[in-house]
Parts: structure tokens; C-alpha cells; sequence
């Protein structure tokens, strides 16, 4: 029987139990079985970045051999198998490399959808050998994409702990720098204590107004007052701080 359904191969004579369960739309990636031991296996070409159509490939089985719209058989399959393997072998190459959140982040836009593919093609895979049990060939093929699942897995997993990483330690470093300024800017407020009551004394003695002659006569003395305020507000500011600090 002659398929009426422009995406699939025009070899392919299917069954009427299969083209009953199939669309005008290539749809997501499984295993179709019929009637008379024929099944049509459904895949996705390696996703790429940024484009969510998928390509499909068509592989099927007429109850003796496969075939495909390529090679013959299911080399076009194992194909497949290594394209998804050489994709996921590339972007663990850039998690080695890849230092800023911005290379990590389009990563994991690639590594998801690559992962979700390498997830269904697996499952596709399992169905079919499910259904052909002694087929040697289509259990090496889902070992195959078994292997592409879970590196794939491992690959987007990576890629978010890795980002995780790059912020936190971020982080870190945005702590740490607060604390540096922190500590200038206490150290700089004990300076500006310690000589606060200098510069209100040395402005109270400065305005133009008479002053009494003991005052006038008790400069050095009125000098060595305000360096002990000044020297007392620098203890009690540090004794406090550092009490708070040892509470927390």
C-alpha cells in the first residue's frame, strides 16, 4: 500500500494500521507498530541552537529488514547515533573552556533540548527493541542511545552546576569586596572621631569673639584635651564593634 504523507519516504509501502496512527506533522520521536509485525521508527536530527523545528527521520521496518530514506538498513540510524554523540562531545569541550555565566547560559540552551532528544530517541529505541526482541542490530543501537542519554544528562547537569558555581562565587567576591569597604569606611569614620573634637574646639576658639584670658592662655592644655576626647571616642567606638562582632 502506497502512503499519502508527503514527509515520508515515497518507499515506503505501509501498512494501513500504520498511516491510521500518523499525521500530516512528523510529530515527536516513538515507535509506531502495525498489524503484520511492521514498525516505523520516528526520530529527531541533533537539535541545533536556537532553531526549535526538528528534522525527522524515517526508519522502517516491513516484518524482514529496515529501511530508510539513506543508507540501507539502520546505518542511518547508528549514524544519527554518533552525530548526537559528537554534538554532546562538543559542549563538554566548552564546559572545560568556558569561564563567564554568558558562555555557560547559551550552553545550557543547547544542552537541554539536547538532552529531551537524546531521552526520546532512547525511549523509541526501547519500545522497538521491545517489539523485536531478537533483532541484534536495534539493541546495539539502543545501548548507543542509552550512552548519548545519560552523557547528555551529565552534560546539562554539569552545565547547571557550573553556572551555580560561577554566581555563587560571584558572590563571594561582591561579599568580600563590601567587607573591604566596609572596613574603609569605618576606619576612615575612628579618623574623623578621633580628630572631631580638635576641629570643634579649634572652630569654637577661632570665631571672632573675645575669649576669656584663661582660655587664651591654656592653648597646649585645651590641644591635650581633645586629643584624650578623641582618643576615648576611638575606644568606646572600637570596644563596641569588636563586642558586636564577637556576639555575631
Amino acid at each position: 500500500m502506497v502512503h499519502e504523507l508527503p514527509h515520508l519516504p515515497a518507499s515506503f509501502a505501509l501498512e494501513a494500521s500504520l498511516i491510521d496512527q500518523l499525521s500530516n506533522r512528523n510529530g515527536c520521536q516513538r515507535c509506531v507498530h502495525g498489524q503484520n509485525g511492521q514498525l516505523l521508527l520516528v526520530l529527531h536530527e541533533v537539535p541545533q541552537p536556537s532553531v526549535p523545528e526538528r528534522m525527522a527521520l524515517f526508519f522502517w521496518f516491513d516484518g524482514e529488514q529496515w529501511h530508510s530514506a539513506g543508507p540501507n538498513g539502520l546505518g542511518g540510524l547508528f549514524a544519527l547515533l554518533e552525530e548526537y554523540s559528537k554534538a554532546i562531545d562538543e559542549q563538554e569541550a566548552i564546559i572545560d573552556d568556558a569561564d563567564t555565566a554568558k558562555e555557560i547560559f547559551d550552553l545550557i540552551r543547547h544542552a537541554g533540548p539536547l538532552a529531551r532528544s537524546s531521552r526520546n530517541l532512547y525511549h523509541a529505541l526501547v519500545d522497538a527493541a521491545v517489539l523485536l526482541p531478537k533483532d541484534k542490530e536495534l539493541r546495539s543501537a539502543r545501548d548507543r542511545a542509552h550512552e548519548n542519554e545519560r552523557a547528555a544528562d551529565l552534560l546539562y547537569a554539569d552545565a547547571r552546576v557550573t553556572l551555580e558555581f560561577i554566581r555563587a562565587e560571584r558572590a563571594e567576591e561582591q561579599a568580600r569586596s563590601s567587607d573591604r569597604l566596609a572596613r574603609l569606611g569605618f576606619r576612615l569614620n575612628l579618623l574623623a572621631g578621633f580628630f572631631l573634637p580638635l576641629v570643634a574646639l579649634g572652630g569654637l576658639m577661632g570665631m571672632n569673639v573675645k575669649l576669656p584670658d584663661f582660655v587664651q592662655n591654656a592653648f597646649w592644655l585645651i590641644f591635650l584635651g581633645g586629643l584624650i576626647f578623641g582618643v576615648l571616642i576611638l575606644v568606646l567606638v572600637g570596644y563596641k564593634t569588636g563586642a558586636s562582632r564577637k556576639e555575631e
